[in-house]
């Protein structure tokens, strides 16, 4: 007897073991006709190093772009009769495309020279200087905003007529009294910026202005402005290659990541033909 009792427990917890577990059904956050959004796709695709309420509004974000995007999805199936074959085939060159591009991108990233020198872009510069004709103006100038409560302003108007000898005189000055300057006198900017907060920034011919006056004085009820002007260039003139000088630098390494797609598409091409790795039949 004791051995049948035995045995019966042995059957009934082999009986447990043997039934499949129950798999609790994945829970659904948002559903669109028949497309469902579950639970698990947004964790796994949520960031995570975000805190619990940036986790919170990054789902709700994410539920509701879902929703819009299931929307126009279906709104587009009833309104276009899509050939299917048409869009997985477009879907596949897409794919296609995708993975090309993280092959590029991975042999440009290992075989890309990023250091461009001053000749490179002094060259391509006299080159291509068509390329770099000016939309606005542009100035070598130094510029002060200045209370008129300071002390004894005037010594800022006599010492940038001095500037040689007075540069020191100039810097302290504005150290002390300037609300804003801008004091790199071997610096192109745009002219436009710096009359932006003067008065001068209604004078309709600036072009004149940059023409006529080297040093410059205006003032409003609580500001003197100086400007005091070493170069310029004008609209329609071409820019000076160091104010375009970063410009031209990304279009020569833009260039060379060109040539590197062309080389990796050459070499892989190459290496296809020494390996017999395609065929073209003819008729």
């Amino acid at each position: 007897m004791k051995y049948c009792l035995v045995l019966t427990l042995l059957v009934f917890t082999s009986c447990e073991y043997l039934q499949p577990k129950q798999i609790e059904p994945e829970k659904i956050v948002a559903r669109v006709g028949e497309k469902t959004l579950l639970e698990q796709s947004i964790a796994e695709l949520t960031p995570t190093n975000l805190s619990k309420a940036d986790s919170t509004t990054f789902a709700e974000k994410f539920v509701t772009d879902w929703i819009k995007k299931q929307l126009m999805i279906q709104k587009a199936e009833e309104a276009i009769d899509f050939n299917e074959a048409q869009i997985q085939s477009k879907v596949l060159d897409y794919q296609y495309a995708l993975m090309v591009h993280e092959l590029e991108e991975r042999y440009i990233n290992t075989n890309l020279n990023k250091d461009v020198s001053a000749l490179e872009i002094e060259q391509y510069y006299t080159e291509k200087s068509e390329n770099f004709i000016l939309r606005q103006n542009l100035a070598k100038c130094l510029y002060f905003k200045i209370p008129n409560t300071a002390p004894q302003i005037w010594q800022m108007k006599r010492s940038l007529r001095n500037y040689d000898e007075d540069k020191a005189k100039i810097w302290k000055y504005a150290h002390e009294h300037a609300v804003k300057s801008f004091t790199e006198d071997s610096v192109w900017i745009k002219f436009d910026d710096v009359l932006l907060e003067t008065p001068l920034r209604e004078v309709t011919n600036k072009i004149q202005l940059l023409k006529t006056k080297s040093s410059i004085e205006v003032s409003d009820e609580d500001f003197v402005y100086f400007l005091k002007i070493f170069d310029y260039r004008l609209i329609g003139e071409i820019a000076p290659v160091e104010f375009i000088s970063e410009n031209v630098k990304d279009v020569i390494i833009n260039k060379r990541k060109i040539a590197l797609k062309k080389e990796l598409e050459k070499k892989i091409y190459d290496e296809a033909v020494q390996s017999n790795a395609f065929e073209i039949y003819s008729d």
